[in-house]
């Protein structure tokens, strides 16, 4: 696997991480009051001990942190390029222009493409229509 789509996995595997802590820590946290005016909130789930949700926040930052420092090496294993910035510049321009020439030999292949899909549109609804007809083809 190229360290490209490795990154993408370890950004997705962080964000996953995130969301997973994000909602846990909504869905756990004790109820707070809000107001004095207020009933004492019921306990979220009396049955959950107290030192497990204090446990897996650092459970769960821990966590965060390995994917970041995994993406971070990651990072550090990219290749450098060569060069400098005007270098860097330079090889941008030669890939958007081989692209834009690619793109328009591409864009001649599908207007081919598309007037030979109408020819034989033509041709088949003749067909057809010779067929329904009962008539012989010329």
């Amino acid at each position: 696997m190229d360290i490209i789509s490795q990154l993408q996995e370890q950004v997705n595997a962080i964000a996953a991480d995130a969301f997973n802590t994000f909602g846990a820590l909504q869905r756990d946290s004790p109820s707070v009051r809000l107001s004095p005016n207020y009933p004492e909130p019921p306990p979220a789930n009396p049955t959950e001990d107290a030192t497990s949700f204090a446990e897996q926040p650092k459970i769960m930052s821990a966590a965060l942190v390995k994917a970041a420092k995994q993406f971070d090496a990651l990072v550090a294993a990219l290749p450098l390029s060569e060069g400098g910035e005007e270098a860097q510049l330079k090889r941008i321009a030669e890939l958007q222009a081989e692209n834009d020439a690619v793109g328009q030999e591409l864009e001649k292949q599908l207007e081919a493409a598309e007037k030979e899909l109408k020819l034989v549109q033509e041709l088949f609804g003749q067909a057809s229509d010779n067929c329904f007809n009962l008539k012989r083809p010329d």
